[in-house]
């Protein structure tokens, strides 16, 4: 469940802070006659990111063969990881950058009048997040991980709230603490995500390396119930992983978590004469 909410949280929250940004920035221009064309693209986005979710199931029904299914399920494991990662390190460098260029375009559109621009503006930011949504929770799923809907509709409506009250001015939420360690998380299950994908490609010959297990730690915490089976779900555990699904892991935690530290480090303060 904590997995589940997590994403949903992260990913409706970046969505609904750029739409409430976009129509915070109509009430400035005295342009709310708009707004409807905003909730439009919303919409829009949320549909046909539904639809797109209905197409990866029926490409993935059509794989009858085992093989097939596991090297899709570990392609869709690495694509996961790639954008947690992206999302985790180098999003929040560029998200000013991102909302500052959303409002030239929507001042543009508004001085032209250019409805569908301002349908669209809305419509893609709702549309990649939730695309993002479906893609981790599709590559929770082919791990064998549960996705809970209780979960997911709590993160959607936190986020709303979150939004709610940033644009009401109130001081006190910790956006900026959030995104820093809910960033550092996401690496973690990517990190997961990776190493189920590598053990997955060696059982089918695809990568190299020994598939006997570097380590045994199903005596002290086995990874088929209990706590272990909960990390396998949240952080991809294994009690059993080969040398590449760990080492893998291991490099991934190292190489991202540093590129994290330093992204969010602090700026250095400017020495004075």
């Amino acid at each position: 469940m904590f997995v589940t909410f997590l994403i949903a949280f992260r990913e409706s929250l970046e969505a609904f802070l750029l739409v409430g940004i976009l129509l915070a920035y109509l009430r400035e221009l005295e342009a709310m006659r708009y707004a409807v064309w905003i909730f439009v693209g919303v919409v829009a986005g949320l549909l046909a990111a539904v639809a797109a979710a209905f197409v990866l199931q029926f490409v993935v029904d059509q794989f009858h063969s085992d093989a097939y299914r596991l090297i899709l399920t570990a392609t869709i494991m690495v694509l996961a990881a790639a954008v947690l990662s992206y999302m985790a390190i180098w999003m929040q460098k560029q998200a000013k950058e991102a909302t500052g260029a959303a409002k030239q375009q929507l001042k543009m559109h508004v001085s032209t009048g250019n409805i569908f621009g301002i349908a669209f503006l809305a419509f893609i930011s709702v549309w990649r997040e939730a695309m993002e949504t479906i893609l981790f929770f599709s590559a929770l799923v082919y791990g064998g991980s549960v996705i809970s809907p209780i979960g997911g509709l709590l993160g959607f409506a936190l986020a709303i709230v979150f939004v709610w009250l940033l644009l009401r001015g109130t001081r006190g939420v910790p956006i900026r603490e959030f995104f820093k360690w809910s960033s550092l998380l996401l690496i973690v299950i990517a990190a997961g995500l990776l190493a189920s994908a590598t053990n997955i490609l060696q059982g089918l010959s695809y990568l190299p390396g020994p598939t006997a297990a570097l380590f045994n730690l199903t005596p002290v915490l086995p990874d088929t119930g209990g706590v272990g089976e909960f990390l396998r779900g949240l952080f991809g555990y294994s009690a059993t992983p080969t040398p590449l699904q760990f080492g893998v892991w291991l490099a991934f935690l190292l190489i991202a978590g540093s590129l994290w530290y330093r992204a969010y480090a602090p700026a250095p303060k400017p020495k004075q004469a």
